[in-house]
């Protein structure tokens, strides 16, 4: 089965930037693109269920003026959903992506990106979408989620595009972390672009044998590597850091501990993304 850059767009301000930052990927990898748009019927349909409220007089002919409305509701969500995914196609072949198709599916978004994830190369989503946009400072309500449960790299991007310049690989040295540097220096994705290889915690001579370990790895693929161990926490050290050195887009792993520790004590992953004033490369 061929890989595609999935983009997964709906109406938020987020839609052109994911169109975009899907197209530099489809490039970069050298494949073909997916637009993809997920009509929940919950979120279009805001005609209330009142059969159990109405008077008996008056039942028949409202419930069939609610049932009409519904239908209209349910036709325009359907031309915006046609029009939103026509757009994004354009966009994409008007950036110079040759074989680009429109997925419109029914549903829940987690479950149908799970359905495509076998022919996913890259899921390319917003930071936040329609229902959570101006949620500034947060992530969306399906974000979390869709990383838990797909196991292919995702692009969550900001609202506006910016063609990656330098990358960052946030890095502990864990096998979990080495795991996403060695996928890191086996793609084209990156390929061209310098990256900076930083630990945030003490500099140590096991953190700095393990960075110039990664390092090595990274320089022998090609990559002209920075290194840099910042102290501190990571989700405050690591977001300076990206904003100082002016990086485009950040790459990190996702979710190393277990789902009760997360409950109980937090996530370095979710912090990270909430902060992040950049696009982020999370890796499975």
């Amino acid at each position: 089965m061929t890989k595609k850059v999935l983009a997964c767009i709906d109406a938020s301000p987020y839609a052109e930037a994911v169109c975009d930052y899907a197209v530099w990927a489809a490039k970069k990898l050298d494949v073909a693109m997916s637009v993809v748009h997920v009509l929940d019927k919950a979120q279009h349909t805001q005609t209330p269920d009142l059969s159990g409220s109405i008077g008996l007089g008056s039942q028949e002919l409202l419930l069939q003026q609610l049932a009409e409305l519904d239908e209209k509701h349910s036709k325009l969500a359907m031309e915006r959903s046609r029009s939103i995914l026509d757009a994004a196609k354009a966009r994409a072949e008007h950036a110079g992506v040759k074989a680009v198709d429109e997925r419109l599916r029914h549903g829940q978004l987690v479950e149908t990106l799970t359905e495509l994830e076998e022919e996913t190369r890259l899921l390319v989503m917003g930071k936040r979408g329609f229902s959570s946009a101006e949620a500034h400072g947060h992530m969306g309500l399906h974000v979390e989620r869709v990383i838990r449960s797909l196991h292919k790299p995702i692009l969550l991007t900001q609202q506006s595009y910016k063609a990656p310049q330098r990358i960052m690989l946030a890095y502990d040295g864990s096998a979990t972390a080495l795991k996403g540097l060695e996928m890191l220096a086996g793609s084209p994705l990156g390929r061209g672009l310098p990256v900076h290889l930083v630990m945030a915690g003490a500099e140590t001579e096991a953190a700095r044998m393990q960075m110039d370990s990664g390092a090595q790895i990274l320089r022998n693929a090609g990559f002209d590597t920075k290194v840099a161990i910042v102290a501190g926490e990571p989700e405050t050290v690591l977001h300076q850091y990206q904003q100082e050195h002016v990086i485009d887009l950040m790459v990190m792993g996702a979710y190393g501990h277990s789902r009760i520790r997360q409950f109980i004590v937090g996530s370095t992953t979710t912090a990270m993304i909430c902060k992040a004033k950049c696009s982020l490369l999370i890796l499975r």
